[in-house]
């Protein structure tokens, strides 16, 4: 085969790949003609959702490490607002030991959205409080993900916080 003829090929063979990889990923990003589950489904689970925040959101107050460990699912993990990650026991043992003490939270700006067995939590938290790494005082956003488990509850695998940054902290 001439030189030619086996780049060109090579050339072919890539731009197929690369409009198939194309053309499959436009059929994953389409939006789904059916929400993951019924609306009434929905409701009741954006329910629990709820109940469930504000659960963790006592929890994490009292400091009560047993109503913390029932929310977080075993293989948990939490990426605080300085960036550090924390398992399910150290997140309980830092309850446990004060370290991780929160005086005030308030919760708003709430939403909700799930995706077959999971939910997707954002929120605003006014926070007064402190941590291993110092103060929590301040504004943050968070995320935290729920997944229903093989019996039916629902289990927060993932956690992360970030600190709003107000207009003077921007320079």
């Amino acid at each position: 085969m001439p030189k030619k003829s086996a780049h060109t090929l090579l050339h072919t063979s890539c731009l197929t790949a690369i409009a198939v990889i194309f053309a499959a990923s436009q059929i994953h990003a389409q939006p789904h003609p059916k929400p993951d589950m019924p609306l009434s489904e929905r409701h009741e689970s954006k329910h629990e959702i709820d109940h469930l925040e504000e659960a963790w959101r006592i929890a994490a107050l009292k400091p009560d490490a047993t109503a913390m460990a029932a929310l977080l699912s075993d293989d948990y993990i939490g990426i605080t607002a300085n960036g550090t990650l924390q398992s399910k026991d150290e997140t309980l043992s830092n309850l446990r030991s004060g370290a991780m003490q929160y005086k005030q939270m308030e919760l708003s700006d709430r939403k909700v959205r799930f995706y077959a067995r999971t939910a997707v939590v954002t929120s605003r938290a006014e926070v007064t409080g402190n941590s291993p790494g110092g103060d929590l005082t301040g504004s943050y956003r968070y995320t935290r993900i729920y997944v229903r488990d093989s019996k039916g509850a629902w289990k927060v695998v993932s956690f992360e916080a970030s600190k709003i940054r107000e207009s003077d902290d921007k320079k």
